[in-house]
């Protein structure tokens, strides 16, 4: 028998990556957060454009969806209007409810999105993945 561990068959596990959000947004999407109905007009760089809108919270954005998706007709449009609510909640009862330190996604709302040479898309709300921003600026292009 030997002294040494067979380290040779040993497994490792796979470790996901992602770029790290930009503090400073983090830290000003938190205090959004907890002041509800606030908005900071901001403007992102994102690798496919420009994006601008009003910056506001997870709980503004989730009521906003909430209300659009009840202005849905049709079967089943009842059921679109409770979705954001039921999301969080189907989250929380899994244990995948986002963390609840810093967050990781940034929520927009009377957006225009800027690619390349086409028309300007408007959007009435925005949500994208922090990591996903490659710069941001305080205040809407002139």
């Amino acid at each position: 028998m030997s002294a040494f561990a067979d380290t040779s068959r040993e497994t490792t596990a796979a470790v996901i990556t992602e770029p790290l959000p930009d503090l400073q947004l983090q830290l000003l999407i938190q205090l959004l957060d907890r002041e509800l109905r606030s908005s900071l007009p901001l403007t992102l760089t994102l690798s496919g454009g420009v994006l601008h809108g009003d910056l506001i919270g997870h709980e503004e954005w989730k009521a906003e969806w909430a209300r659009s998706l009840r202005q849905v007709e049709g079967e089943g449009a009842n059921l679109l209007a409770e979705f954001p609510e039921t999301v969080d909640q189907g989250l929380s009862e899994f244990g995948a409810e986002e963390d609840p330190g810093l967050p990781r996604w940034i929520h927009l709302r009377d957006v225009t999105l800027s690619v390349g040479g086409v028309s300007p898309v408007l959007l009435p709300l925005w949500r994208g993945r922090l990591a996903d921003v490659s710069g941001w600026a305080l205040g809407r292009p002139q």
